[in-house]
């Protein structure tokens, strides 16, 4: 149902970011889409994924400027669907629609911290 995942930070400045955890703490860079986001390959398959300040993203470094994605390896409808059944309460509909490469949807633990579930196109037609 769910396998892996990326922390996402919001960042001010995508350049000086991807400097930070790639010159300063020394971790590799997965893959950078220009200047839109850049996933920091953080070991043991834990990736960290900047993501520029944006109109209606948070506010770098306040609440929220932090989230966990966990990737889904089922349809991303059954396991929301799943989760719900259990009291999970998603904050609105599932982002993207069926063919488009990502969906989203976003949630939160019981204490409020930022969660999401993440689709990617391939991710549940991959056998385990």
């Amino acid at each position: 149902m769910i396998r892996g995942g990326v922390a996402t930070v919001y960042v001010s400045d995508l350049d000086r970011a991807v400097e930070f955890y790639t010159g300063v703490l020394e971790l590799r860079l997965h893959v950078r889409a220009g200047d839109h986001w850049a996933a920091i390959d953080a070991g043991d398959g834990f990736l960290i994924g900047l993501h520029p300040k944006s109109e209606h993203g948070p506010e770098p470094g306040a609440r929220g400027a932090i989230s966990v994605g966990l990737n889904v390896t089922d349809s991303l409808d059954a396991v929301v669907a799943r989760l719900e059944a259990h009291g999970v309460r998603f904050r609105g509909p599932i982002q993207g629609d069926p063919a488009a490469p990502i969906r989203l949807a976003f949630f939160g633990d019981p204490d409020g911290n930022d969660l999401y579930l993440c689709e990617s196109g391939s991710s549940h037609d991959e056998d385990d």
